[in-house]
């Protein structure tokens, strides 16, 4: 793999101008964590950039928190459309998400100041502007620490998630933190299925939105011109090879949430 630059250290909070944009990748959640936590590694150990990425769920899951160790116990045994629903732990904390109807985002970044708060902030700006462009004007969410109590991510919003003017919660972000470096990645419920959302949930989110078609590769490009003008970065687009997802799958998996 070609290294595009290096991340910061110590105290050196100016962000690396090139950034990795790797293309969307549609992959099982256990696959899927596994890469977010190795390019973490790698950014830590100095090997890899600043990264972006999307991708989406196959087959549908659902993702539990770090530390989310209390779940019903049906959940082990859904299917939907006669396929096994799978169960895999995140890295990052927060309850429950499933994945299913919906574009999940990755960034991996150190340099950043401020508390977690702010760097919330500071990374969640590029949603922000990329889908006012988009038509849809989100804001932060206000619940506070209750959100433990809750089964499913999307039943409150906190300062880290935004919601429409409908108060939906539209994007579901969480945090993994070492040293200087972070892991933020997210779920934006474009168009989860009402009755499995139901299934698992027992009842719909506040402000649920209607079904709706949308432009995944529409939805991508705005966001990735909004992270460049928002970071003031340059994207070099850099697909993930063969061997770095192999190396990530063997070294790095997240373990099914009952293990």
């Amino acid at each position: 793999m070609t290294m595009l630059s290096k991340p910061n250290s110590g105290s050196n909070l100016t962000l690396p101008h090139q950034w990795r944009f790797i293309p969307l990748i549609e992959a099982s959640g256990a696959t899927q964590m596994a890469i977010d936590r190795w390019l973490f590694q790698q950014h830590i150990a100095g090997n890899a950039p600043p990264t972006l990425r999307f991708y989406t769920w196959n087959p549908v899951a659902i993702s539990l928190g770090y530390h989310q160790y209390q779940y019903p116990e049906f959940w082990q045994q859904l299917k939907w459309q006669g396929e096994a629903i799978e169960l895999v732990r995140r890295p990052t904390g927060g309850r429950a998400v499933l994945h299913q109807g919906d574009l999940t985002y990755m960034v991996v970044v150190s340099g950043l100041s401020g508390t977690r708060s702010q760097t919330y902030q500071q990374i969640c700006s590029f949603l922000i502007a990329g889908w006012r462009s988009l038509g849809i004007n989100l804001h932060y969410g206000q619940a506070g620490r209750g959100y433990i109590k809750q089964a499913s991510c999307f039943s409150s919003a906190t300062s880290a998630d935004l919601v429409t003017e409908s108060d939906y919660k539209f994007i579901g972000s969480a945090q993994y933190r070492q040293g200087n470096a972070i892991l933020q990645h997210g779920a934006i419920a474009l168009s989860p299925n009402r009755e499995l959302y139901r299934q698992v949930f027992d009842k719909l989110p506040t402000g649920f939105s209607p079904d709706r078609q949308w432009d995944l590769r529409q939805i991508i490009a705005t966001l990735k011109t909004a992270a460049r003008d928002c970071f003031n970065i340059e994207l070099i687009t850099q697909p993930l090879s063969a061997f770095e997802r192999e190396t990530a799958e063997n070294s790095s998996l997240i373990p099914i949430a009952d293990e």
